[in-house]
């Protein structure tokens, strides 16, 4: 109970402040308003009244739209003075200025006046709704899915920096390692990321995972995820559809620059050590430089005395000096574009582009990095298999680059869309302390890696209005890579041979100094067409039906070699196995076939090809029963996946297994006008998560961080989910929503990691559980304090409460538990400061997650087994991140920004909870600390400037 307290209070106190804001919000809206502006928007030429026209007060988030008779109303706001966006489909936007606003009513009526191009306006009213919070708000309203969003203008407030920080301020999604995201407690292998209407592939080697570090905030227009089942929308996802759409249409035409620097407080002002890479490293293409000669296929003859002369001496880079200097601060970059062009009749071409580039420098030192044994209860102490302190350097180059192209026609748009980004990733990692399984071995270590990782997506689509009808298709390819070339590994033992005359020296045996090469290489052709279709347009009960067709071509290719240093005694000085490695033994006048020399270890059955054909198609309907609206439809969809595995050490003799999948997955979602703004949504739908290529491979990778193995399990099969939601949406203003949701799920047959211990040895794998339900709660607020007497500030947050459990069934190894990486809480709040005028931003954003397995442990299953025999799962720890950005406008260009993130700077915490039964049979528990380090607290400044 002690531990389970702390939790419910925490879980207490946030809802009773929930409630009692909205007690308050809810008794504020029936005071009267201190300042209304009130109208009607009207057509300029005919006097009618203009429906769902958008009147958003400048600067702001708050806003509204015109309703059936065309009025609007804009109450609650502060005395002074205003400006007025207002904005309509195929009218010319306008921008109204309100001077002196008194207490009472102030009417202001708008008309529009209809833009001559139509189509052209059509294209700039999109980009104004699709990349503004009151855009996303709408088109989450408006939807017939369970949505969640975040717009670009949102993502310029927060000042993150790429889609992975991004995502995380949507309810009920989380962060692993800064990049992948858990959503509804749900780990990363369970959603599905398309960029622009299209299928990304994965970006991992050894997991199902879209790495969204990799994509620059600058470049993205909004971030949507679905968190229901729709027949539209691939089956293959239960945690969130996530739609990353890029900027399409310029809102101006402008050309804006900028820049800024940081520090971190973990890294900056002291000591960086690192591995000196090439000039390709600057811009994050230092893969190929780092590459062996002869390439990734084939193994060379271990026996043949000139090629292990030459592959020793010439075919590796062969500098392994670790260098010191002063960590460089962060170096951020960006430079966008935006154009259109009017042309006859209408027509209208335009050309958004943006290059993103940024370096930056992280150290963790002092890193605790252990693992432990069965807990020992006799004298009551962790029971360490290994005990190791890590200092890590690491040094990351971001590049990218975005060219999009649209051409409008009077009914129809055409769109060439390419997004290009690129990580270069180099490490370095010096281990010390020792291993206790069969003796206790006093060690140190040292890894040299370097990633590279590459993605690009392109496409063509096109949208066209057919009447009644509508008809959009699109056609991609995507591309990603992952090299890991020549990461390298150097491990020194203490000699335990007491009178040995070096007692007590670190030395290096055979085959303890290695290089691993390996190359990932997934390939994506798409193409989709969808159709729409309105019956009795016009009408109170006007039907649509909706059908489509989707396919898919996927490959992938992995590649794996590996290499171990080896030696003959009898030829080196006495002394050389306790030389330094890098200064004394791995030096030019050591290498030779007779002396120190390269062993072609290579298995090719850690290689694998893949290829997946994916076709689908749906229809579904869409019924407007009054205040009812009824979404229903069934996809079906064909998957085939071919493995070729290779089945010798050193042959190119393969075998293939497919995996083959024919289903149908229903759905049905209904929302319910409850009244005016109020909105009840409820979804049921069936998906699905098949196993990738890695996961059925028997391929293995040594995991320096997790010193374990990881390998694929041939027998997974795919799992199937059962989805249900129910949510509670208010919109107060077109800025605003207050919702809530509940929602379940069942698994049956969901994959999970687990583990196989040999002696204290793991080896990580895949296995499919029998059954695992998740269900929880979501709270999103978003809301201007004007009712507070704050009419300048708005609130952001949301909160989410998730219980999970997965079961495994007799004949598994594991234990039952919560799935992993699932936090039973999660916490985002923003406060933002935006006064009209002085063109000024600042905002304070926390986040908290709750206490989630990141390691599965072993439980004792055998005959009489008992808790004392357990080795816990692993958590990662619940911390508080307090971040701070502030932006001011200089005049019409400039714009300067301040942020500070991480304030609070709590340390990362990784913690196993053992438990033991004492003489008399009373339960006891303790806390192993597995890892645990300092982040550090990063600030950057940064100026802007359009022209």
């Amino acid at each position: 109970m002690k531990r389970i307290l702390p939790k419910t209070r925490f879980i207490r106190s946030v809802l009773t402040t929930v409630l009692l804001c909205a007690a308050q919000t809810l008794a504020a809206q029936m005071l009267p308003a201190r300042t209304s502006i009130v109208g009607t928007v009207t057509d300029a030429a005919t006097g009618q009244p203009v429906v769902g026209a958008t009147i958003l007060v400048s600067g702001t988030t708050q806003g509204t739209a015109s309703g059936p008779d065309g009025s609007y109303a804009l109450r609650g706001l502060a005395t002074g003075s205003y400006t007025l966006d207002v904005s309509m489909i195929a009218y010319e936007p306008q921008r109204i200025e309100v001077v002196g606003a008194a207490a009472g009513e102030v009417r202001i009526d708008i008309a529009l006046r209809e833009q001559s191009e139509q189509i052209g306006d059509v294209v700039v009213t999109a980009v104004r709704r699709t990349g503004s919070e009151v855009a996303v708000n709408r088109d989450v309203r408006e939807a017939m899915t369970v949505m969640s969003g975040v717009s670009g203008q949102t993502i310029r407030k927060t000042q993150d920096r790429d889609a992975g920080e991004v995502v995380r301020r949507i309810p009920g999604i989380s962060l692993v390692d800064d990049k992948f995201i858990i959503a509804r407690g749900l780990s990363q292998r369970y959603n599905n990321v398309w960029v622009n209407g299209a299928a990304v592939p994965s970006s991992e080697a050894d997991s199902r995972a879209f790495s969204f570090d990799i994509i620059p905030a600058g470049q993205i227009e909004n971030i949507m995820i679905l968190k229901s089942p729709a027949p539209e929308v691939p089956a293959d996802f239960s945690g969130g559809f996530i739609r990353i759409a890029t900027k399409d249409m310029p809102a101006d035409e402008t050309v804006s620059l900028s820049y800024s620097t940081g520090v971190n407080t973990a890294t900056h002002f002291r000591g960086f050590l690192y591995n000196r890479g090439t000039a390709a490293d600057i811009v994050g293409f230092g893969s190929g430089s780092r590459m062996m000669r002869g390439g990734m296929t084939g193994r060379f003859d271990n026996g043949d005395a000139a090629v292990v002369n030459y592959m020793t001496r010439h075919g590796f880079r062969n500098d392994w000096r670790v260098r010191r200097r002063s960590a460089v601060p962060d170096q951020r970059f960006t430079a966008s574009f935006g154009r259109a062009w009017n042309l006859r009749e209408g027509e209208r071409f335009a050309l958004t582009g943006a290059l993103n580039y940024s370096y930056t420098e992280r150290t963790c030192t002092d890193m605790e990095n252990s693992r432990f044994g069965i807990y020992n209860k006799k004298e009551d102490k962790p029971e360490y298999l290994y005990k190791y302190t890590d200092d890590q350097y690491r040094t990351d180059v971001k590049v990218g680059a975005m060219l999009n192209l649209a051409y409008v026609r009077r009914s129809s748009r055409y769109y060439f869309r390419n997004l290009f980004n690129r990580i270069g990733q180099n490490r370095y990692t010096f281990r010390e302390g020792w291993q206790n399984i069969s003796s206790l071995y006093n060690q140190e270590k040292s890894e040299y890696y370097y990633s590279g990782r590459s993605s690009y997506n392109g496409q063509f689509a096109g949208v066209h209005d057919l009447g009644r009808g509508r008809l959009d298709w699109n056609a991609g390819y995507a591309y990603a890579d992952r090299q890991l070339p020549d990461r390298r590994i150097i491990n020194r033992q203490q000699n335990d041979i007491y009178g040995d005359p070096r007692y007590g020296q670190m030395q290096i045996d055979q085959n303890q100094m290695q290089r691993d090469f390996t190359r990932l290489a997934e390939h994506i052709v798409s193409a989709a067409v969808n159709y729409e279709h309105t019956f009795r347009e016009g009408r109170p009960f006007a039907p649509k039906l909706r059908a489509g067709l989707y396919g898919e071509y996927r490959t992938r290719s992995y590649r794996a070699r590996s290499f171990y240093y080896r030696f003959d005694p009898s030829n080196l000085p006495d002394d050389f196995a306790y030389g330094d490695p890098v200064t004394q033994i791995l030096t030019p006048g050591n290498f030779g076939a007779d002396k120190l020399y390269l062993y072609d270890d290579s298995d090719n059955r850690n290689s694998y090809e893949g290829g997946n054909v994916l076709s689908a198609a749906y229809a579904a309907v869409s019924l407007p029963l009054g205040r009812l609206n009824v979404y229903a439809g069934v996809r079906f969809e064909h998957s085939d996946m071919t493995l070729t595995s290779y089945t010798r050490t050193d042959a190119w003799t393969s075998k293939d297994r497919s995996y083959t999948y024919d289903d149908f997955f229903p759905s049905v979602n209904a929302t319910l006008s409850l009244a005016e703004n109020h909105l009840l949504r409820g979804a049921y739908g069936m998906s699905t998560n098949r196993p990738e290529f890695r996961e059925v491979s028997a391929s293995t990778f040594y995991d320096f961080d997790l010193f374990s193995m990881i390998m694929g399990n041939p027998d997974l099969t795919a799992a199937y989910v059962h989805n249900a939601d129910l949510r509670y949406e208010w919109y107060p203003s077109a800025g605003e929503c207050i919702s809530l949701s509940v929602f379940y799920k069942h698994f049956r047959h969901p994959i999970e990691t687990t583990i196989r211990d040999a002696g204290g040895s793991y080896t990580y794998t895949f296995e499919n559980a029998d059954r695992a339900r998740a269900y929880g709660v979501e709270l999103d607020v978003r809301k201007n304090l004007d009712f507070m007497g704050m009419p300048c500030v708005s609130l952001s947050l949301n909160v989410s409460l998730i219980e999970s459990r997965v079961f495994f069934d007799s004949s598994s190894m594991e234990h039952d538990r919560p799935m992993q990486g699932q936090s039973p809480y999660i916490v985002n709040c923003g406060l933002f400061y935006q006064p009209q005028r002085a063109g000024l931003t600042v905002g304070v954003l926390y986040n908290r997650i709750g206490k989630r397995i990141i390691g599965i442990g072993r439980t004792d299953l055998s005959s009489g087994g008992s808790v004392d025999n357990d080795i816990p799962d692993m958590y990662e720890m619940p911390r508080n991140a307090l971040d701070f950005v502030l932006a001011k406008r200089l005049g019409k260009r400039w714009e300067l920004r301040l942020s500070a993130k991480d304030l609070i700077c709590d340390r990362v915490e990784l913690c196993q909870f053992p438990q033991f039964t004492d003489d008399g049979g009373t339960l006891h528990e303790r806390k192993e600390v597995t890892k645990t380090y300092d982040p550090g607290r990063s600030f950057t400044i940064g100026a802007s400037v359009k022209f």
